[in-house]
C-alpha cells in the first residue's frame, strides 16, 4: 500500500505542476494579462539592422503612449503610427524629416527620438517607417488596442 501511494503522491505533484504550466502558459499568450494601460506610458522602442523591436504591442482602449525611438542603425528612419489614411500619405510622400508631432517622428543614424499616440478605440494601429525601400524591406509593427 505504501508504494501506491508513492505513486499516486507522484502522479499527483505531476498533474498539479503540468496544470500550472498550462496556466502559466495561458497568461503568458493572453494579450490582456500583458496589455498596458489605460493611461500614460511609456515605451521604448528600439531600431537595428532596419527591424523595430518591439514589433507587437498590446494597449488597451484609453492608453496615451510615449513612444521613446533608439535608432540604433548608422541610417535614417521615421516611426509614423496611425490609422491607414496616415500611412498612405505617408507612401506618397517625400518628407525626410519629420517635426515630432503626435504619432510622427524622426530619427537620425545613432540618435533617439519621441512621439506620443492616443489610442482610444480597440482595434489594430500599425507603425511604420516610409522612407524609400524600409516599409519594403519590413519595417512595420502593429499595436493592438483592447477594450
Amino acid at each position: 500500500m505504501t508504494r501506491v501511494a508513492a505513486v499516486l503522491a507522484a502522479a499527483t505533484v505531476a498533474a498539479a505542476v503540468t496544470a500550472a504550466g498550462y496556466v502559466v502558459e495561458a497568461a503568458a499568450t493572453d494579450p490582456a494579462a500583458t496589455a498596458l494601460g489605460p493611461g500614460q506610458v511609456t515605451v521604448p522602442v528600439d531600431i537595428e539592422h532596419s527591424r523595430f523591436e518591439p514589433e507587437v504591442l498590446t494597449v488597451r482602449a484609453g492608453t496615451l503612449v510615449r513612444f521613446e525611438v533608439d535608432n540604433a542603425d548608422p541610417i535614417h528612419h521615421e516611426f509614423i503610427v496611425g490609422p491607414q489614411e496616415v500611412h498612405d500619405a505617408h507612401a506618397v510622400g517625400t518628407e525626410r524629416f519629420h517635426p515630432p508631432v503626435p504619432g510622427e517622428v524622426s530619427v537620425g543614424p545613432n540618435d533617439t527620438g519621441m512621439t506620443v499616440y492616443a489610442f482610444d478605440e480597440p482595434g489594430t494601429v500599425e507603425f511604420a517607417c516610409h522612407l524609400p525601400g524600409h516599409l519594403d524591406y519590413g519595417m512595420r509593427g502593429r499595436v493592438e488596442v483592447i477594450p
